[in-house]
Order: C-alpha cells, then sequence, then structure tokens
C-alpha cells in the first residue's frame, strides 16, 4: 500500500509557475549546449560556456557552484561515469563517446535541475541502445505520475524497462524532491513494486533520473570526491527531467524548447 510522506512539500500552483521557470531555463541551457558537444572539445570548455549563458544570457545563478564545494557549473559524466564528472581542461571528448550533461540553475530562489545524453560523433551500437533505452526507462516512470500513484509503480516501470534490455539501474543515486530547496525530503527510486512507497498527491514536484549501466549496477566514487564510475567499467547512461504532479497526471517542467526530436515524445 502506498504511504503518506509529511516531510513532502505540497507546492500551490504559483509555486509551480516558479519551478516551471527555473526549469525552462535549466532546459535552454542544454539546448544551447548541444551543438558545442564535438571531438576535441574539453569538458571545461563546455562548463565555461554554459557558466557564461546562464549568469550573462538567463540572468540567472548556476546552481552548482559551492553546493557542498563544488567548484563547476556542469556535471559532465563520459563513458562509464555513472554520475558527478569534474569538468577539466584535459577530459577532451573523443568519436564515440557518450556523454550526460548534468545543469541546475536558481531564478528569483527557485531551483531548476535537468540533464540530457549526447553522443560524440558516432556512437557504438551497444552505447546508442544504452542511451535509447535509458531515455525510454524515464518516459515510462514519468508517465506513471498521477494523484493516487505511488513512487514504487514509477520505480518499476523504470526497472523493467532497463532489466528487458539486461541492462542494470544503479541504485546508489535517485530523483530528489525540488524547489526552493535544490534537494527536498523525496527519494525517488529507479526501481521498486508496484503500490509501495509515498502515494504521489497534486502539487508534489521532483526529478526522475535513472541512471542504467550496461554491466553490473555496483558502482564506486573516486578519490576526488565526486566522481562515480561502474566498478566494472561498462558504460553508463542517464536522463532527468523535473517533474509536477498535476490534478490528472503530470507535466514535465523540463520540456526540451525544441521538442524531443528523434525521441519519442513523453506526454
Amino acid at each position: 500500500m502506498g504511504a503518506r510522506h509529511p516531510q513532502v512539500i505540497i507546492k500551490t500552483p504559483a509555486e509551480i509557475a516558479q519551478s516551471r521557470i527555473a526549469a525552462q531555463l535549466a532546459a535552454r541551457v542544454l539546448q544551447m549546449i548541444g551543438p558545442y558537444v564535438q571531438p576535441g572539445v574539453s569538458t571545461e570548455e563546455l562548463d565555461d560556456r554554459c557558466r557564461e549563458f546562464i549568469v550573462n544570457e538567463l540572468q540567472a545563478t548556476p546552481a552548482n557552484i559551492g553546493y557542498h564545494g563544488y567548484t563547476k557549473t556542469l556535471c559532465t559524466s563520459v563513458n562509464h561515469v555513472v554520475c558527478h564528472g569534474i569538468p577539466a581542461a584535459d577530459k577532451v571528448l573523443k568519436k564515440g563517446d557518450i556523454i550526460n550533461i548534468d545543469v541546475a540553475v536558481i531564478k528569483d530562489g527557485w531551483f531548476g535541475d535537468t540533464s540530457r545524453m549526447y553522443y560524440v560523433g558516432e556512437p557504438s551500437r551497444l552505447a546508442r541502445r544504452l542511451v535509447e533505452t535509458t531515455y525510454e526507462a524515464m518516459c515510462a516512470g514519468i508517465r506513471q505520475v498521477r494523484p493516487g500513484a505511488t513512487l514504487g509503480d514509477v520505480g518499476h516501470a523504470i526497472q523493467s524497462v532497463a532489466e528487458r534490455e539486461r541492462f542494470s539501474i544503479v541504485r546508489d543515486y535517485c530523483g530528489h524532491g525540488i524547489g526552493q530547496i535544490y534537494h527536498e525530503d523525496l527519494q525517488v527510486l529507479h526501481y521498486g513494486q508496484r503500490g509501495q512507497g509515498i502515494t504521489l498527491e497534486e502539487g508534489m514536484v521532483f526529478t526522475i533520473e535513472p541512471m542504467v549501466n550496461v554491466g553490473r549496477r555496483e558502482t564506486r566514487e573516486l578519490a576526488d570526491g565526486w566522481t562515480v564510475v561502474t566498478r566494472d567499467h561498462s558504460l553508463s547512461a542517464q536522463w532527468e527531467h523535473m517533474v509536477a504532479v498535476t490534478a490528472d497526471g503530470f507535466e514535465v517542467l523540463t520540456a526540451w524548447p525544441e521538442g524531443t526530436g528523434s525521441y519519442p515524445a513523453i506526454g
């Protein structure tokens, strides 16, 4: 049976409107940076470009700078890096790489948080299947969102898609509530059982951000205290959207400004 959670912040329509503004700015960052994800470009160059865009064009604040001592605007996770990859001048993209770019912004006190996968040149067939399956898994989870559903419904849908392809779901990291706090007290697991966990209510806002590995699900954190990699060095992919629970379903707050292109629409 689903359960209530007294710590979950339910947002008013006016608050969701503020959240939507921040979310859409974050989505614009990822739209802007796409054409620059090319062989020979360093992840630090991508980070610099996004920081300048957020500050100068969007008139917003990069949320990650200073967060628990983090110094960069983006997390740039390449190939076997699961999450929290640190941009660096010596991390130069190569043909065939896959990269997740994760960005968060603050606008008028509200947080927007989203990530996308990008191909650097032409990926391997396995890499493409991983990226597309992870996107499908995220969408399957989002489509479960509605009042009366549970977080277990969301996690089960995501897990089912990933395991159908014999991929594994990372269990060490999860989605989270978000609003005027970057990580609010709601944990969105990307695996689970139908009917279990917190029952969703209109006005909840949270991220769905599955991390899927080609190999085993186990991860390890590197000595820098941030970068997380697959223990077996297999490829990993992640997508992230911010979602609001509406009266009859969901709204993707970080919807891509240019549409989903070759990827299936979510709604």
